[in-house]
């Protein structure tokens, strides 16, 4: 697309260009994209309004470097550096010099339609604005932009340090331009393996393994077999780093309910219906990892105890 050929590549055509990266959205998941871009060099402006919750992010940052630290991961050099590519941004406005935005809030659509539709008028034609959703329509959501070709999705998989596949998402506008520059990027930038996916509900990590983690519920349901029972079956027998029900926990029984929500509404199809123990068991509160229990029960730092 030639409307895409401005100055920003068109001077070297190459995706080490990328220096300065806005990010919306700092729980989490923006926590761990944040601490990924540094890694790589990146300077990462992250919007909040709050220099309290700013703070907050940028401590729990320092938590998990620290316990790298302790594993001989990192430096306490290399940790200094990594924090000091993260800096606050106080309005959107100050995007306008970054290469690309990652807007990495909650999976509401009127809130990323109007994060969009702002990033739209701040920011030059060139600039790569990117959605992590997982679960919502990007089409949708660049609907709201006068230049839909430049947004494109990117599902990153937990945890970031560990998984090298990225989830590319095209939606029916993205450009074969912004495309190539997203999948150089990944590659070159982050070290990482793009896998170019076309917009679906669920794209293809999530849409399977919710349904994995559903069955593995009504397995349990049921009373076929026990929780850790189910999870040794599938963990030993298909050489997987966790059993579907210690998955779920650690994604959080909230976060694959909403999933599987999402994708049962979109396709009408039963096998995305969330089991009721699910639906029971966040309204309980018991949330997996982020509460200390769920399936199993952890401690503050995540450990299954």
């Amino acid at each position: 697309m030639e409307q895409y050929s401005t100055r920003l590549w068109k001077e070297t055509g190459d995706c080490m260009l990328f220096a300065k990266i806005g990010l919306i959205g700092i729980g989490t998941i923006g926590q761990s994209i944040a601490e990924m871009l540094a890694k790589s060099g990146l300077d990462v402006y992250m919007l909040e309004t709050s220099q309290e919750k700013f703070n907050n992010a940028l401590s729990s940052i320092s938590n998990t470097l620290d316990k790298q630290i302790e594993k001989w991961g990192i430096t306490q050099t290399e940790k200094k550096l990594i924090l000091s590519h993260l800096r606050k941004a106080s309005t959107i406005e100050e995007f306008k010099t970054c290469q690309m935005v990652i807007e990495a809030t909650t999976e509401d659509l009127d809130n990323k339609k109007d994060i969009f539709l702002k990033l739209d008028a701040v920011c030059a034609p060139d600039v790569i604005l990117a959605s992590t959703t997982s679960t919502l329509s990007l089409t949708e959501i660049a609907g709201v932009c006068n230049n839909p070709e430049r947004v494109i999705g990117l599902h990153f998989l937990t945890p970031m340090t560990e998984i090298d596949v990225v989830e590319v998402v095209r939606g029916i506008r993205t450009s074969d331009e912004i495309f190539g520059l997203t999948q150089n990027f990944l590659e070159e930038t982050l070290q990482k393996t793009g896998i170019q996916v076309y917009e679906s509900p669920g794209l293809v990590t999530t849409r399977l393994i919710c349904i994995l983690i559903n069955e593995a519920i009504t397995v349990f349901a049921e009373g076929v077999a026990s929780a850790a029972d189910i999870d040794i079956a599938m963990r030993d027998g298909y050489d997987l780093k966790h059993g579907p029900l210690e998955m779920c926990d650690r994604f959080g029984l909230d976060s694959v309910y909403a999933a599987l929500s999402k994708m049962f509404r979109e396709y009408g199809e039963l096998k995305f219906r969330p089991n009721y123990l699910l639906k029971k068991m966040v309204r309980a509160g018991q949330l997996g990892v982020k509460s200390g229990e769920g399936f199993f029960h952890y401690n503050k730092d995540g450990v299954r105890v």
